[in-house]
Order: structure tokens, then C-alpha cells, then sequence
């Protein structure tokens, strides 16, 4: 079963969810009652070598192990951890030839790359299951299909940064507009692994400048996601811990995210840019990128009408940099601003579709809405 198949996802996915939400120890509940990001040393059972990172951060690194072998978590799980929760801390072969090759990567990174993440599963893993070592003719003699979404790419000096951002707020309404737009709500509905792919009811609350709250009301209670301008959150029955801090790459990622719902911000998000060209959907787009520490970190993918089509956000984790995308399109105007009304989010161990189907612009909304959420209750 290759990665991208949403029936080897649909089931291996949400297991792994739900199995972790079911895992977690009691020291675990202690850091989320104590307000500190909760760690892979005191939320898993049997974690060897990833230890000490936060549980938003381990998560990204399995979804690492599962986008380079081209199959789901329960690929290397027990296969009985689809039925029992505590079976995922069962250290199987497949996961000690895990620990073995997490070793020998960090040992060539070490060796040729000055520690760097350059050698990761995905280099030698592509997608399959085994590492292949023979020459692919058809890669040679055929057009290879192009990944917009890379870190590396060439740098047009035919275009401006500057540029780029004035056509995205001119595309969106103009300044005026954006500036007249203070907050919305919206409602609609929200699909993903975590449903099964059956579209719940949600909503949404956003307040200027970069406040941005949704509630998914999943069948089996609320999950509640908010980013209050400084730090982010995620608890329901879909999160890994009663309540999940978001740290790094994710923090920023949701930062960025709230940012998009009131872009005149958006430039400043980074103090660095640069620009180049991709092919989107087999059109060409401009890619306007961000680093941070000499390192990039997020892509925004700019339309040829100037609308934004894509935002990717990478997360560096232990087994290298770990890309979030999320596309945006069926932009409609309210209060004279373009905003999308469909977006899906696509991470390596989840993804997810909103719909909006009404949205009110410049509404009251209680500043509660933007609280850090209460942990989830435990399933009965």
C-alpha cells in the first residue's frame, strides 16, 4: 500500500490516534495539569531514542516514519494496537529495525553533514517499504512529476517580494478592506482521518489580528483548537494527550494559519524573504519563502490572480524536517474580502477538510473563545 492512499490512511491513522489518546501515563497528566508542554519521556511507554521532545514534535516524527515507508502506523506497530491501546508500546521487530536505522542516520549526519537533518528516512525510503537500489530507467527517460513543495529552490530576481504581498492584498479587497475586517465566525463542516472521513459540524471564531479559534463537534465530543496570539492548544478525543500544546514549527504553523485570516500582517510574520516560481496543479505559481535561523520554514504558494493557493510550514524534528501543507481555494467575498471557504491541511500522520458555509463578518465574539481549552475528559 503506497502513502497517499486514503484507505491505508483512514484506518492506520485514526488507530494510531485514538491508541495514543489511551496511552498516555500518569505522569503525563501531571505536566498538562502543571501547564507544561508534555514530553515524550512521561506520555509513551518505550520510547528509546526519541525522548525528551514534545508530543506534537514526536507526532511529526512518526508521520515521518509513515510518509517514507509508504504506509500507516500500525505498519510497525503490534498489529494487535488496533484493538488494544497498550500493544503500541510493544517493541516490535520492525520497530527495532527502526532504532537501529534512526541510529545509522544520525551516525552519516554526524559523520558527513556536521549533524545536520540531510540524511533522513525518506532519502533512502522514497515512499516503499525497502530502500531501492537499482537504477529507475523510467525516472531517466520520462519527465520526472515536479514537487512544489521544497525547501531548496532557485531564487527568480525577476520578481519582488513586495510585489507578491501588495497583489495578495489588492487580490483579497484592498487595504481598506482588510482593515475594515476585525472578526468573523463561520460555520460548516470538517472531514478527516480523526472522523473517519464523515463530515461533522464546526465552527469558527477569529478575531484581528491573529486570534483564531475552531470546534469540531466529532460524535464523540467537542475538539477544541485555538491560537489566542501567543500560544496554541489542541483537546478532544482526537489529540494525543488530554490537552496538547502546540511547540516549534506547529506553534508557528498556527500562527501563521491565524495570520491568513487577516494577512495584512503576513509580511511581517518573518524578517526574511525571497521568491521563485513552481508549477501548482499544472499552473505556474510564485513561491514566496521565509527563513528563520538560515534555515527555511514556510512557503506561500501565490496564485496567478494573486490569492494565496498553498501555505507549507516545516517542523525539524529528530528525524529531520517535517512539512505541514494546507490549500486554500473557493475564495468568496464577505464585507468586500476574499476569504476561502475551502481548506485542507495535510500532515504526515493526518488530514483534514473545512467547508465553510456561512460566515458573519465583524461580530462580537466573548474572549473566551480564545482561552486555553480544558483538558479532554477521558472516554467512559
Amino acid at each position: 500500500m503506497r502513502l497517499g492512499s486514503r484507505r491505508t490512511f483512514v484506518g492506520g491513522s485514526a488507530i494510531a490516534m485514538a491508541c495514543l489518546v489511551g496511552a498516555v501515563t500518569a505522569a503525563g497528566r501531571a505536566q498538562v495539569a502543571a501547564d507544561i508542554p508534555a514530553t515524550t519521556d512521561n506520555t509513551f511507554e518505550n520510547v528509546m531514542l526519541l525522548k525528551g521532545i514534545p508530543v506534537d514534535t514526536f507526532l511529526d516524527a512518526m508521520g515521518m516514519f509513515a510518509n517514507a515507508m509508504g504506509n500507516d502506523c500500525t505498519y510497525c506497530h503490534a498489529s494487535g494496537a488496533a484493538l488494544d491501546r497498550d500493544a503500541f508500546a510493544v517493541a516490535t521487530p520492525r520497530i527495532q529495525r527502526a532504532r537501529q536505522m534512526i541510529v545509522m542516520m544520525n551516525a552519516i549526519n554526524k559523520t558527513y553533514f556536521a549533524g545536520q537533518p540531510r540524511v533522513t528516512c525518506f532519502t533512502c525510503h522514497g515512499g516503499n517499504q525497502s530502500p531501492r537500489s537499482d537504477p529507475n530507467l523510467a525516472l531517466q527517460y520520462s519527465t520526472p512529476p515536479e514537487d512544489p513543495n521544497v525547501r531548496d529552490f532557485p531564487t527568480d530576481p525577476t520578481l519582488s517580494v513586495d510585489q507578491v504581498f501588495d497583489r495578495y492584498v489588492e487580490a483579497l479587497g484592498g487595504t481598506a478592506r482588510l482593515a475594515a475586517l476585525t472578526s468573523f465566525t463561520a460555520k460548516g463542516t470538517y472531514e478527516g482521518f480523526d472522523t473517519l472521513f464523515e463530515k461533522v459540524p464546526v465552527d469558527i471564531y477569529a478575531q484581528a489580528p491573529n486570534q483564531y479559534a475552531t470546534i469540531v463537534h466529532m460524535s464523540a465530543g467537542d475538539s477544541v483548537r485555538v491560537y489566542n496570539g501567543a500560544g496554541a492548544w489542541m483537546a478532544g478525543p482526537d489529540t494525543a494527550v488530554p490537552l496538547l500544546t502546540l511547540t516549534s514549527g506547529n506553534l508557528d504553523r498556527a500562527r501563521l494559519e491565524a495570520l491568513v485570516a487577516f494577512p495584512i500582517g503576513l509580511k511581517q510574520a518573518f524578517p526574511e524573504w525571497r521568491v521563485g516560481r513552481a508549477v501548482l496543479n499544472d499552473e505556474e505559481v510564485r513561491v514566496v519563502q521565509a527563513a528563520e535561523n538560515g534555515q527555511a520554514v514556510v512557503n506561500l504558494y501565490f496564485d496567478d490572480s494573486g490569492l494565496l493557493a498553498r501555505l507549507v510550514r516545516w517542523t525539524e524534528t529528530p528525524v529531520g524536517f517535517v512539512p505541514t501543507q494546507i490549500d486554500y481555494s473557493d475564495f468568496r467575498e464577505v464585507a468586500g474580502v476574499k476569504i476561502p471557504f475551502h481548506r485542507t491541511v495535510s500532515q504526515t500522520y493526518m488530514q483534514m477538510t473545512v467547508e465553510l458555509s456561512d460566515v458573519q463578518p465583524n461580530v462580537q465574539i466573548d474572549a473566551a473563545r480564545f482561552a486555553k481549552p480544558a483538558p479532554a475528559k477521558p472516554a467512559a
